[in-house]
């Protein structure tokens, strides 16, 4: 269908279209009367929209508002069966599928964990096919996948960078192979951008467009977002923060080939044990549910454990281990305030959020003290699969940019 020619009915009619159906996104059910006033138009015109979007399977009619005097108005919702994305969640150990409707509900799941010498085209078909198979659905049903991994595919040459530790991924034919085996859009990402994304649409850096995302779990990472955008870098490597050299740990050469760096031997997770045993912390019991939990690895689970037992009780040896441990987190994001100077840090990942409030005050008194600009330290909202979510909200977007557009 030929693009609509600004200024005639048909554009007009597809933006009012779009403005409907955003306000039914954003606030549910509504009336057709309802829907008049938020956007301005006639009822005859609101009726006429609602009755074109029901027609093209955008909207349902779903129930009446009783709590109005008179007669009972009919509500319409969006149709969350219009479209479906999915998203993957990639780390060394599993991998996440899920399904999302329309509205960004999840409908079906699955987790696949890694079996050594499994391929990666195998691994994202089976974690896909099991999510599609909870929410009763196929392949053909999806209109987008958005995939997150460690890392990032190098838009030069298509091989994945930063992400020596994920076994399967480095051929040099992947993205074709995984192009062959998924007939659908398919979007790589970094898992730590998605985690940025997320906590942008859904959680504490909604409204903000200057903030950094601070990631600690097997690693340490950040993303950035410039003027409410993901700055990504040329080769997709921004914000791999754990190659920082920094003070307080020598000089880590190689780092691609050890994938390391000084700030993640200076603040990783791997350093936690020892720091509370110098300080006279007492390691927790292993709780066989924390690495579930966490979809993560054993050490980052005791990591989990230790910070959170501290946070339960901030003094003493307890407050001393925070404190130190902000200390070493604040030596590396020092040097990314003092050059991006943003509005807020966003502290995410399921380690630095297991210091809760005690190890956010003292990161953020330290880092006062090591940066020229003060941003706020906020901690992130979006705690249960922040990548995955992310990832979703990331199809999502795209997928509703598409459907919403009734001139196509």
């Amino acid at each position: 269908m030929p693009a609509a020619t600004p200024g005639t009915p048909s554009l007009l009619r597809a933006m009012n279209d779009r403005a409907a159906l955003e306000l039914l996104l954003t606030h549910g059910p509504l009336s057709r009367t309802r829907i008049g006033h938020l956007t301005g138009l006639s009822k005859p015109t609101a009726s006429q929209l609602l009755a074109r979007l029901e027609a093209a399977g955008l909207v349902l009619a779903t129930g009446t508002d009783e709590g109005r005097p008179g007669p009972n108005a009919q509500l319409y919702e969006l149709n969350p069966r219009a479209a479906y994305v999915g998203a993957l969640d990639v780390t060394p150990e599993r991998v996440l599928a899920a399904v999302a409707d329309l509205t960004g509900t999840i409908v079906g799941g699955f987790a696949l964990p890694y079996t050594e010498g499994t391929e990666a085209v195998a691994q994202v078909t089976g974690a896909l096919d099991g999510a599609l198979a909870a929410a009763g659905l196929g392949l053909t049903d999806l209109r987008r996948l958005v995939i997150a991994t460690p890392g990032a595919f190098d838009p030069r040459t298509g091989r994945l960078r930063y992400a020596s530790h994920l076994p399967g991924w480095h051929s040099p034919t992947l993205l074709d192979e995984l192009a062959t085996a998924l007939p659908l859009p398919v979007e790589y990402e970094n898992d730590v951008n998605l985690a940025a994304v997320a906590e942008q649409r859904l959680g504490a850096a909604r409204g903000h467009e200057d903030f950094v995302l601070l990631w600690n779990e097997e690693g340490l990472g950040a993303a950035l977002v410039l003027g409410g955008r993901l700055h990504r870098g040329w080769t997709g490597g921004a914000g791999e923060v754990g190659f920082l050299p920094v003070p307080g740990h020598p000089l880590v050469r190689q780092v691609t080939r050890a994938n390391s760096g000084g700030y993640q031997e200076l603040a990783g997770v791997q350093v936690l044990p020892a720091l509370a045993a110098g300080l006279g912390v007492e390691a927790p019991p292993a709780d066989p549910g924390e690495a579930a939990a966490t979809s993560a690895g054993a050490e980052v689970a005791a990591g989990v454990a230790l910070l959170r037992r501290a946070a339960d009780r901030p003094e003493g040896a307890h407050l001393r281990f925070l404190h130190s441990y902000a200390t070493l987190l604040a030596t590396g994001l020092a040097s990314l305030v003092s050059v991006l100077d943003p509005e807020i840090v966003v502290l995410s990942g399921a380690v630095i959020t297991a210091g809760g409030e005690p190890l956010r005050a003292l990161l953020e008194t330290e880092l006062a003290e090591l940066a020229p600009s003060r941003p706020r330290l906020v901690t992130g909202e979006v705690v249960d699969r922040p990548v995955l979510r992310g990832a979703l909200e990331s199809a999502l977007a795209t997928t509703r940019e598409e459907v919403f557009d009734t001139s196509r």
